[in-house]
């Protein structure tokens, strides 16, 4: 299998977290392509519609792209049930859904710094993007603790690389503050070698 993909891409680092987690690292190769709205990835359109990283290249069908989708089907391919069953799957797919929620706002306000003009920029879109990382935050540490204190799970790993882009692109925020469980839960999660193995450059 072929992953195309971005080290710097919180969406493929799920990814990569997945590959570590369940031994398959060895049976893909990186295929580095990189790009924005404004100038997409170049030869990506042909795999990927949508010109967007993770897309999986498979020897035996369609090319897969969006991350929930190539997590999903990587984790049935080695059988590693971090998409658990019965009542449980639900909170993990929600906790997975919140994390790339996350991740869409604090991409969302990255390129509203890049890629757009300065006399175009809008502070209280930016803010109102904060804001859904600020309630998920507090909504993961306040409701969530007991799941991700659980057996590892496609949530956590969501989560973990969610606050880790956090922590890359927007630092100065401090989404630790008045988060004191969700720290401490990070600080150890990302002390996982799956973590420190694909953390971005800096």
């Amino acid at each position: 299998m072929k992953l195309f993909y971005s080290p710097t891409s919180p969406y493929v680092r799920k990814v990569m977290v997945l590959l570590h987690e369940t031994g398959q690292l060895d049976d893909v190769a990186l295929e580095p392509t990189s790009g924005t709205p404004l100038a997409p990835a170049e030869g990506l359109a042909a795999r990927n519609p949508l010109t967007k990283v993770p897309a999986l290249e498979r020897p035996d069908g369609c090319t897969l792209y969006d991350s929930r989708v190539i997590c999903a089907y990587l984790d049935d391919r080695a059988g590693a049930g971090l998409y658990p069953q019965g009542t449980s799957r639900w909170d993990t797919l929600t906790l997975e859904a919140t994390a790339d929620g996350m991740l869409d706002a604090a991409l969302a306000m990255v390129y509203e710094g890049k890629l757009r003009p300065e006399d175009k920029r809008m502070s209280e879109w930016v803010e109102g993007q904060w804001g859904k990382v600020d309630r998920a935050c507090k909504a993961l540490n306040n409701q969530w603790a007991a799941h991700l204190a659980g057996p590892l799970d496609m949530g956590q790993i969501a989560i973990g690389c969610a606050l880790g882009y956090i922590d890359f692109r927007h630092a100065a925020r401090d989404w630790r503050a008045g988060n004191p469980d969700l720290a401490v839960w990070f600080d150890a999660f990302d002390s996982r070698p799956a973590m420190t193995h694909t953390a971005p450059p800096q």
